[in-house]
């Protein structure tokens, strides 16, 4: 078993890699309630956007937005900074910031990577909407956020994830903690922890033993998701007592199309990596 003692640091590191600032004629906010979706903005018609591998044009160009692309999502800005460091700043210090770079993925996420500040703007018009995951449950079309559908995508992963550890303790598929199949849900750390075998108890029910059933998978009612991070809470009972996990989900730019990917577990007074 991983013991966890400080999650309020561990939790603000992440929230804190995660921030998004200002941007020309719009202020975005820093408390978890910014802008659900991004457009492009200031790019010609026989254009693209360029989005580059790192913060910068010294990267290579990785693929391409084109000049109307909508209903973008905004994982992290660099530098990072919150409005009262930036107000703190005297004028030179502020002219001397260098130019900001956004990493952006768009609503098919087939697309990611980092692209000028000066080129992005909040796209506050409800035709922005990201497509389900195809494994989510299929449903009639909805108007929806982009934030909304990658709430419910985290959602249905974290279902699947569950659905299919059920199956193997019936002993009806392989596990998903196993092999490339964990890979399919989780970051390479955490991957890599499953294979070495160093998380005692069981890192879906935090226990050695199960005998219960889940009762509950859903997204933090009052944030379910803050600057690109999705809670999800798992409720279930083992040996009749009511337990809870957490879930936190967010982009993997390690992976091509950067997919939703679980990257924390908490369980009552343990967590992992």
């Amino acid at each position: 078993m991983i013991l966890r003692i400080s999650r309020a640091a561990q939790v603000a590191a992440i929230l804190c890699a995660a921030l998004g600032l200002a941007v020309p004629g719009a202020q975005a906010q820093i408390d978890g309630h910014g802008p659900d979706a991004w457009r492009v903005t200031g790019v010609a018609q026989n254009d693209v956007l360029n989005v580059r591998m790192g913060p910068g044009t010294q990267y290579l160009v990785s693929g391409s937005f084109s000049p109307s692309e909508r209903g973008l999502e905004q994982i992290t800005c660099v530098p990072l900074h919150t409005p009262a460091q930036y107000n703190a700043l005297t004028a030179a210090q502020v002219k001397a910031l260098p130019p900001r770079w956004c990493l952006m993925r768009n609503a098919a996420m087939t697309t990611a990577g980092w692209v000028a500040q000066r080129f992005i703007m909040p796209d506050d018009s409800t035709a922005a909407r990201r497509p389900s995951a195809a494994s989510a449950p299929k449903a009639a079309p909805t108007k929806t956020s982009a934030s909304n559908a990658t709430v419910v995508e985290a959602t249905a992963m974290v279902r699947k994830l569950y659905d299919a550890q059920t199956r193997a303790d019936r002993g009806q598929g392989t596990s998903p903690l196993q092999g490339k199949m964990a890979s399919s849900y989780f970051t390479s750390d955490i991957v890599a922890l499953f294979r070495s075998g160093r998380i005692g108890a069981h890192p879906l029910y935090g226990a050695q033993d199960f005998d219960g059933r889940v009762t509950r998978i859903a997204a933090d009612s009052e944030q379910p998701m803050l600057r690109g991070m999705v809670t999800i809470h798992v409720d279930f009972t083992n040996f009749g007592e009511p337990q809870r996990a957490s879930f936190y989900l967010r982009a993997d730019t390690t992976q091509s199309g950067a997919p939703l990917r679980i990257f924390r577990v908490e369980h009552d007074g343990w967590s992992y990596p």
